[in-house]
């Protein structure tokens, strides 16, 4: 059982004009400590503190995801919003000391050279004119969630939401799917004067961030934040080609081939989504349904995994069910003063149920395997780093896929791989075309829908929105929530599918082996930066020469590309 349960997380707003008496005094005591032994000691008062800090704005976030209706959650995110910016500049005060501290490189051994590393990134990210800016750009990301979460759409004589409707946009019926296609992109159609307003306001703010923060533009300042210490522009950039002349062909060839099982002569957008005329398998249950098979799933793959899941599920660290007024998507958050994480999705009886519980459950295990890490900071690693937790696991879960697909879990499999291998050309045309808007921050909403038009020629050839107007004109980049609410977290993913395709070929030669490499790479959390972790796993960085050509060889074969 766990030792604490949500219900029981009540975490006080936290008093800011204690927290800076708080941080003067640690800073004091930094800059007269006597020792080693004595700064180590400010510092760990000063984890207590951010400890406390993170479970509240852990659990407002999540609060208001759960219900974005709701006025007091409303409420509250909104203090907290106008609050945050002061408590960043106090954390921000006491990691320019202890990396400006005479005793540096006593502390740098004592916490880790990686702490020292995200803590630099962290300091060339703010200066205490930004923040009213950073205030305003977290209420216009709110505004994006509140208003994607209080969709309605009136579809076969019900009322829908936006996660809801993926059950039809993969119907294996093909009228189904074009009219979901139609409601959800009218919708967006209909918003898309709120949608544009909401996203020039995020690119002005963020551009008058990056100027006041000395930088040509935002694109710096988004690599900074997400503390990307040991590659650069230029990776990302080298990488982006690779996937461009070695990916994107592939999946050309997926998709004439899935036009073939179709029986289509050409693949239009609203048949994307379905890789064969039997439609995608889905899961032979409910949500509670589910998550019984995932117990026992979890069980059979190790002593690790099924304590952590049965400690998850007991304590009501999920909330899985799709309704009204919640936001979409899914993701892992985390109380680090109670060692425990949480699972936010919105289940909807397809398949992304199954592949949205494996990959968040893969988030969850590695904080909880790395709860006892000191500091903090390492509880998660940097963004790239955790979705290997996340995407990997997908993948190791594969041979226990018949609990939740039966007969059917041969066809989930393949499926999987499928798209797995097609999200790389997306994943990398969302960061090129961040990289671009950014850069050029002028465009106006017309230009960045052409933009993305640009974006869909490069990396999505095949694509043929057919009458969808609001897509076909470059709308389609609206409906990517990390483009509004998390810049620059998306070749992340790209880069980790890299590594987790690396983990399914590992798990085919070798299952346990596999997972023994993963659980330890959980346990070593955010401690390293991202390609001493891929390489601490015995596997390659995508950066290095190669490194796609060997990963997607062995999905080649098995798909008979």
């Amino acid at each position: 059982m766990p030792s604490t349960t949500y219900a029981a997380i009540l975490p006080e707003a936290p008093d800011l004009d204690v927290l800076a008496s708080r941080t003067d005094e640690v800073l004091a005591g930094l800059a007269g400590s006597a020792g080693i032994e004595d700064a180590l000691g400010f510092v760990r008062t000063w984890e207590t503190a951010r400890c406390g800090v993170q479970d509240y704005a852990s659990w407002v976030s999540l609060r208001f995801s759960q219900d974005t209706a709701d006025a007091e959650r409303v409420a509250q995110r909104e203090a907290w919003e106008a609050a945050e910016p002061r408590w960043t500049e106090l954390e921000i005060s006491v990691k320019r000391a202890l990396l400006e501290h005479p005793l540096r490189a006593e502390l740098e051994a004592a916490i880790g050279p990686q702490a020292f590393a995200l803590w630099a990134s962290e300091v060339l990210a703010f200066a205490p004119e930004i923040k009213a800016l950073l205030t305003e750009e977290s209420k216009l990301s709110s505004e994006y969630t509140a208003l994607l979460a209080g969709a309605k759409l009136e579809f076969q004589g019900a009322r829908e939401n936006l996660s809801t409707m993926a059950r039809f946009r993969q119907h294996s019926d093909r009228a189904v799917r074009h009219g979901a296609e139609q409601v959800t992109w009218g919708w967006f159609a209909e918003q898309r004067p709120e949608l544009d307003r909401i996203f020039d306001g995020l690119v002005r703010v963020r551009t008058e961030i990056a100027s006041k923060l000395g930088a040509d533009n935002f694109v710096k300042v988004g690599y900074d934040r997400m503390c990307r210490v040991d590659y650069d522009q230029a990776d990302v950039e080298r990488f982006r080609a690779s996937v461009r002349d070695e990916i994107v062909p592939l999946c050309a060839k997926l998709v004439e081939a899935q036009a073939g099982r179709l029986g289509l002569g050409r693949l239009q957008a609203w048949d994307e989504y379905v890789q064969d005329p039997q439609g995608n398998p889905a899961p032979k249950g409910d949500g509670p349904w589910q998550v019984a098979r995932a117990q026992e799933m979890f069980d059979a793959m190790g002593p690790e995994l099924s304590k952590f899941f049965g400690e998850l599920t007991s304590g009501d660290f999920v909330d899985l069910e799709a309704r009204e007024g919640k936001a979409g998507g899914g993701f892992c958050t985390s109380f680090p003063g109670y060692g425990m994480p949480f699972i936010f999705a919105n289940f909807n009886g397809t398949k992304g149920d199954v592949e949205v519980l494996t990959h968040e459950v893969g988030h969850a295990f590695q904080n909880w395997s790395s709860a006892g890490l000191w500091p903090c900071d390492f509880h998660w690693p940097t963004y790239e780093s955790a979705e290997i937790h996340s995407m990997a696991l997908e993948f190791l879960t594969w041979p226990e896929m018949e609990r939740f697909f039966g007969e059917d879990a041969e066809r989930f499999r393949r499926v999987h791989l499928t798209e797995s291998l097609m999200f790389l050309p997306y994943g990398t045309a969302v960061d090129h075309f961040q990289h671009e808007l950014y850069a050029n921050p002028d465009l106006g909403p017309e230009g960045r829908h052409k933009l993305w038009q640009e974006m869909e020629r490069t990396y999505l050839p095949w694509r043929d929105w057919g009458d969808l107007e609001h897509p076909a004109m470059g709308g389609r980049w609206q409906a990517q929530g990390h483009i509004f609410g998390a810049p620059f977290y998306y070749i992340d993913y790209v880069l980790a599918q890299t590594v987790a395709l690396q983990f399914w070929a590992l798990s085919n030669d070798n299952a346990e082996d596999a997972l023994q490499r993963y659980v330890a790479l959980c346990k070593r959390g955010g401690s390293q930066p991202f390609q001493a972790l891929v390489r601490s796993a015995g596997l390659t960085s995508p950066f290095d020469e190669g490194c796609l050509s060997n990963a997607v060889a062995r999905a080649r074969e098995v798909l008979g590309v």
